[in-house]
């Protein structure tokens, strides 16, 4: 019921505006977010590798709806790229780009040339990309995308969704040698016809997508912050014998830190999805109803700040 609230009130411009005026957003904000600038990006990015973490940037925005906002978006991922390479901070950093930012939803063509562009600029750069999944109404177009995309970049990373009901076939698909694939559970409503409704229904779900992608010949990135499911990854990466470089763990910024420092001493990859930019609101709203522990954070700011 309260994820069900809080996805509710990601799409409410009413809210967004009462949350982004409000005198303790900032603090929240900041724990979530690495800052509205590359620059923020940057010095978040450098401690983060410092720390021993890798890192995947995601420059927030996927309400773009010109071909001006997309190009600019592509330019900001360009910009992003190249500080990266010269601040010598590739490969443990990549970027994580959607592809409804590029111009997918209404113009999928030019969508195509600004991922392909950003491909370019981060094979240059010495890393990767990873193709964002959003909701179920883009699944085939990203998985099309990126089939194209990994011809020329085969390390193009996907992104599947485990509450999706197709996903066990997906993973099937996608685990394949060389084939980087991020396993996270789903942040967007979805219908009952095509998304399991239940959070024990949708770990049952990951569980089995995690051990086809473990079994199989790819690259599998396992992105969870839940301790359960951790625990049945390192079991599963133990029975299948994955040596530390053949997988990886994935978590949000500023959720679990200790966590991600936990599994980083016991010898595991932790990647960090670092986001920046202005438009934060929808992706701080997800991040909460994906977890939904995280709204004790926010009250307390609340309270602490009221």
């Amino acid at each position: 019921m309260l994820r069900s609230v809080i996805l509710a009130a990601s799409r409410s411009t009413r809210i967004e505006r009462l949350v982004e005026t409000a005198p303790f957003t900032r603090d929240v904000v900041r724990r979530f977010v690495a800052g509205t600038a590359t620059d923020d990006a940057l010095r978040a990015t450098r401690q983060l590798v410092a720390d021993g973490l890798a890192v995947s940037i995601d420059h927030l925005g996927e309400d773009t709806v010109t071909g001006e906002q997309a190009t600019a978006v592509r330019d900001e991922y360009l910009n992003l790229l190249g500080r990266l390479a010269d601040a010598g901070l590739t490969p443990p950093t990549e970027v994580s780009v959607k592809l409804s930012a590029l111009g997918q939803r209404f113009d999928e063509r030019l969508a195509k040339e600004n991922v392909r562009a950003i491909c370019a600029a981060a094979e240059a750069a010495g890393t990767t990309v990873t193709l964002d999944m959003e909701d179920h109404t883009t699944t085939d177009s990203t998985l099309d995308i990126l089939t194209e995309l990994r011809k020329d970049f085969p390390g193009t990373g996907a992104v599947l969704q485990a509450y999706l009901r197709r996903t066990e076939a997906d993973c099937r698909d996608l685990a394949t040698a060389g084939s980087r694939v991020r396993l996270c559970k789903g942040a967007y409503k979805e219908p009952e016809s095509v998304a399991y409704q239940s959070a024990q229904e949708v770990d049952k779900s990951y569980v089995r997508c995690l051990n086809i992608l473990l079994s199989g010949p790819g690259y599998p990135m396992l992105a969870t912050h839940d301790p359960r499911l951790i625990a049945i990854a390192e079991d599963r990466s133990r029975w299948f014998d994955r040596g530390p470089d053949e997988f990886e763990f994935q978590m949000l910024y500023g959720v679990r830190p200790d966590e991600q420092t936990r599994l980083v001493e016991a010898g595991h990859t932790v990647r960090v999805y670092l986001p920046y930019g202005t438009d934060w609101y929808g992706y701080l709203m997800r991040r909460l109803a994906e977890r939904p522990a995280n709204v004790a954070f926010f009250a307390r700011a609340l309270v602490s700040r009221g």
